[in-house]
C-alpha cells in the first residue's frame, strides 16, 4: 500500500496503478484510505501541455482560500478628526456653505465646522465669492430668519435678505410678501448641492485640513462652471 501511494506521487498513473483499476471490487476495497489521484492527473496534464508548447508561460494555480485583499476599507469605526470638524446631533462633521446665481451655478463656497449656525456664516461666505460685485438679493430658508443678520447684510453689504419667518417667531414681521414670491427659486441651490453629490471626494471628507477640502470643493465648482458655461 505505501509503495502504491509513493508511485502515485512520483508519477501520475503507472502500469501498477493501471493494473489495480482492472482488478475486481474486493481488491479495490483495501485502497479506501488513499488520497485521490485527480489532482496528480491534472498536474501531469499541465506539465505535458507546457512541454508541448515551450513558448507558453507557466502560471501558478489559483488557491481558493479564506484570504482576501482589502483596499481602502475601514474595518474599525472611529471618530472624525481634523481641523474644522465640529460635533452635531448625528456625530462630527463639516459644513459646506454655497451661494448660487439665478441659473444655479456656484458663486461662492466656504467650508466650516458643522457646529455654528448658518446665520453666522453668511458674511464669511460672501467674502469668498468668485465675483467682485455683491449680489443684490439673497434667498435663504427659515434657518436665515434673523433680524440682526438682516440688518448687518443690508447696512454693510447692501444686500437684501429674503427668508420666510419661522412658526415660533414672536417678533413683528419684517419680510415683505411681494419679495417672498422669489422664494420659489430657491430650488436652484438645492440642485447645486445635488451636483456636488456627483463627486465622491465631496460627499465624504477625507482631508485632515479644511483648506484641502475647500480646494476639492472649488475644483468641483470649476468643473460645473466649465460644463454649463
Amino acid at each position: 500500500m505505501a509503495r502504491h501511494a509513493c508511485g502515485v506521487e512520483r508519477c501520475a498513473v503507472d502500469f501498477t496503478h493501471g493494473c489495480s483499476l482492472a482488478r475486481s471490487a474486493p481488491s479495490l476495497s483495501a485502497l479506501s484510505n488513499l488520497s485521490s489521484t485527480l489532482p496528480t492527473v491534472a498536474a501531469l496534464g499541465a506539465v505535458r501541455a507546457f512541454a508541448a508548447n515551450p513558448g507558453r508561460r507557466l502560471t501558478r494555480p489559483r488557491k481558493a482560500g479564506s484570504k482576501r485583499s482589502l483596499h481602502r476599507r475601514q474595518l474599525q469605526f472611529g471618530e472624525k478628526r481634523g481641523s474644522g470638524v465640529g460635533p452635531t446631533k448625528r456625530g462630527k462633521g463639516s459644513k459646506i456653505m454655497a451661494i448660487a446665481d439665478r441659473h444655479g451655478l456656484p458663486v461662492a463656497v466656504h467650508v466650516v465646522s458643522a457646529s455654528p449656525n448658518e446665520a453666522t456664516l453668511v458674511e464669511p461666505t460672501l467674502q469668498r465669492r468668485f465675483l467682485r460685485e455683491t449680489p443684490k438679493r439673497l434667498i435663504g430658508d427659515k434657518a436665515y430668519d434673523s433680524d440682526p443678520l438682516d440688518r448687518r447684510v443690508r447696512q454693510h453689504l447692501h444686500v437684501e435678505l429674503i427668508a420666510p419667518h419661522r412658526r415660533n417667531r414672536s417678533r413683528p414681521v419684517t419680510q415683505d410678501g411681494r419679495a417672498l414670491r422669489r422664494y420659489h427659486r430657491r430650488w436652484k441651490i438645492e440642485r447645486l448641492f445635488a451636483w456636488f453629490h456627483n463627486y465622491r471626494r465631496i460627499v465624504v471628507r477625507w482631508e485632515y485640513y479644511p483648506d484641502n477640502f475647500l480646494g476639492m470643493v472649488q475644483l468641483a465648482c470649476t468643473v460645473i462652471l466649465l460644463r454649463h458655461l
